[in-house]
């Protein structure tokens, strides 16, 4: 059933684990408390689309197309986006658990993380351009060569972010977040 379209339709308690479901396309669609952890969405296209309540863990995504998706309350652990197509990415999590997720080389410039968990989100290479982690969980997240130039990490915590190799101009940070900028030099802050 490859190259499907589907538009404006809901899907909702749909269980399809560890399926393949590629080259299809979803326009302006919602889906709500699905599980297809660990299905292959590859060559997919996602436009204007809403994640609610779903399971994605594992989710394999070579070659798809995430232009303008919304992801609430949704499980999406170990997921590469890295190899979403570049063209047109863009996304916004809300409450979700990203836990080794990894965006590394993506383009994200102004993508919101409301409320999530990035434990070890790997984060090298990627345009943060005036992202906004507003009390997002990110502990070992690794930033390596991260441009994170006028990114609000204001509210963020358990981060380590070495300013030496990352971009961090204009970029908001807590005076108790701090100390995730010098995480490297060992410093005793009190």
């Amino acid at each position: 059933m490859e190259g499907q379209i589907h538009t404006d339709k809901t899907f909702e308690k749909v269980v399809y684990p560890n399926k393949d479901v590629k080259n299809r396309e979803f326009e302006n669609c919602t889906f709500k408390n699905c599980d297809f952890s660990g299905s292959n969405f590859a060559g997919t296209r996602f436009t204007d689309c809403t994640f609610i309540g779903c399971n994605l863990a594992m989710l394999k995504l070579g070659h798809a197309t995430i232009s303008n998706v919304v992801f609430k309350e949704c499980k999406l652990t170990g997921i590469n986006f890295s190899e979403c197509e570049d063209f047109l990415f863009t996304v916004y999590f809300e409450n979700c658990l990203l836990d080794y997720a990894s965006f590394a080389k993506r383009k994200m410039a102004k993508t919101k993380f409301i409320k999530c968990s990035l434990k070890g989100v790997d984060f090298s290479n990627a345009n943060l351009t005036s992202a906004l982690f507003d009390n997002t969980d990110m502990e070992r997240a690794v930033f390596n060569y991260t441009n994170l130039t006028g990114a609000d990490l204001s509210s963020a915590y358990s981060f380590d972010i070495d300013p030496e190799i990352n971009t961090i101009k204009k970029a908001k940070f807590s005076q108790y977040g701090l100390q995730g900028l010098l995480m490297k030099y060992s410093l005793q802050i009190v």
